[in-house]
């Protein structure tokens, strides 16, 4: 059964050699909508997750909103396991596939094809499935013999191609997402736009942080809001009212 449990989720990250008596550290963690608390020997903590509890189960479309700072990537990173928490619970069961920050883990040194290789061990493929899925992700970017070349001969929107092709090869199990992904010109948008409904039809669990109120009415069936790293809102999608604003 696929499931995401947290049990009273806590993520500090505590922050060396600052001027704890700072008055402009203090406005500036107000500012970001962080908790911020002052050590006694220029130490500064910043609270990104205060006491979240969450359960979601197969067919959950979440949309995590708030203001920045809210605590909404710290949120997604932890599911993921890239955070660890300093209190509280965090159990998985299902495959976990992230949508953050495309680029990552990818070789400027090593050709697109070589990418694919590298970047499908890195989510958890084994060779069989990366081998299996080659000619479809060569096939999606479109970029033809550039895939035998090194990656730092690619212009930022074929490197944006290879990585979102890569990125969605596999259907997700749970599929966490950092705001909607926009890569490449108009005429391939649509193809990336077709392949995200497409894996948002089948996924189980959906989980997307993001500030665009209409995205989230339209791909979501339950909001959660943040605040101050603490969840202040958990409700189906336009129960009552619009979907929360992210100020």
């Amino acid at each position: 059964m696929l499931a995401v449990d947290l049990e009273n989720v806590a993520v500090d990250f505590p922050i060396y050699g600052a001027e704890s008596r700072s008055l402009k550290k203090r406005l500036l963690g107000r500012r970001i909508g962080a908790h911020v608390s002052y050590g006694t020997r220029h130490t500064v903590t910043v609270h990104a997750l205060r006491g979240v509890s969450l359960r979601l189960r197969r067919g959950d479309r979440v949309g995590l909103v708030g203001p920045n700072g809210a605590g909404k990537s710290t949120l997604l990173r932890t599911i993921a396991g890239v955070y660890e928490p300093v209190r509280g619970q965090v159990r998985v069961a299902g495959r976990v596939t992230t949508l953050f920050s495309l680029k990552l883990g990818m070789e400027g040194d090593a050709t697109g094809l070589e990418n694919i290789r590298i970047c499908g061990l890195a989510a958890g493929l084994t060779r069989q499935e990366i081998e299996r899925r080659t000619a479809d992700i060569a096939e999606f970017t479109e970029l033809g013999d550039y895939l035998d070349l090194p990656l730092f001969c690619y212009s930022a929107g074929m490197k944006a191609r290879l990585a979102f092709a890569i990125s969605t090869a596999a259907q997700p199990e749970i599929l966490l997402m950092d705001e909607w992904i926009g890569a490449g010109d108009a005429a391939f948008l649509e193809k990336v736009n077709a392949r995200l409904h497409a894996l948002l039809d089948d996924v189980g669990i959906l989980v997307l942080a993001s500030h665009n109120e209409r995205l989230i009415a339209r791909v979501c069936n339950r909001v959660v809001r943040l605040e101050g790293g603490s969840v202040t809102d958990d409700r189906p999608a336009g129960a009552g009212r619009e979907v929360p604003a992210a100020s």
